[in-house]
């Protein structure tokens, strides 16, 4: 009889931490983007994660680390902090825009990528990558290269690759900003289903 009360409280015990244990946390790391730059934060792709998540039954916290202007360096800089406080199971990297509408060298770029990547996965997170296009008048040498850096990202370190994330928006500017750069909310739903079929692998219910 007391032996199978003390294996009772043992097995309940080992339980109650996994239940007390908070939701995993997906970290987004991103620039204006999915900051949701010049509309409401709550209509951005990244809030939208949020609510499809809680709506196809994943347990998890998005925690948006993403900052309006960030490069690729700037984020490089940030990231150490955000690993340590979330401790994310999953890292979205959806930078590189700015640095390249600045013009900023590619190798740079590609190198802040190539750290952000392996610390994140030093710190137990899964990866995903998040690319992205410039617009042709940057020249046909420096936006292939551009593009290319994430796909070469993407097979050396083993990663799923979102190949656009504004496919199939930023080429309909009833759905983008005055600025041609940014959705308006009508396209933040087309962003989300841009990445949400190389995030759900990643994802455990």
């Amino acid at each position: 009889m007391w032996r199978r009360i003390l294996l009772l409280i043992l097995a309940l015990c080992a339980v109650a931490p996994a239940l007390a244990a908070p939701p995993p946390v997906i970290l987004v790391m991103g620039d204006s983007l999915s900051a949701a730059y010049g509309i409401d934060p709550a209509q951005g792709w990244v809030s939208l994660l949020q609510q499809r998540l809680k709506a196809q039954g994943y347990d998890y916290t998005v925690v948006n680390a993403s900052v309006s202007g960030e490069t690729t360096s700037g984020g490089l800089t940030r990231l150490p902090e955000a690993l340590k406080q979330h401790h994310p199971a999953v890292v979205i990297l959806e930078l590189g825009a700015n640095d390249g509408l600045r013009g900023e060298p590619i190798q740079v770029m590609h190198d802040d990528l190539a750290e952000m990547v392996t610390s994140s996965r030093d710190a137990g997170a899964k990866l995903l990558l998040v690319g992205m296009l410039l617009p042709p008048n940057y020249g046909q040498p420096y936006t292939q290269a551009f593009a290319a850096t994430f796909e070469d990202l993407a097979k050396q370190y083993k990663v799923p690759l979102v190949p656009f994330l504004l496919a199939g928006v930023a080429e309909h500017r009833e759905i983008m900003q005055a600025d041609g750069l940014h959705p308006l909310p009508q396209g933040e739903p087309k962003v989300l289903d841009n990445v949400w079929p190389y995030l759900k692998p990643l994802l455990r219910k």
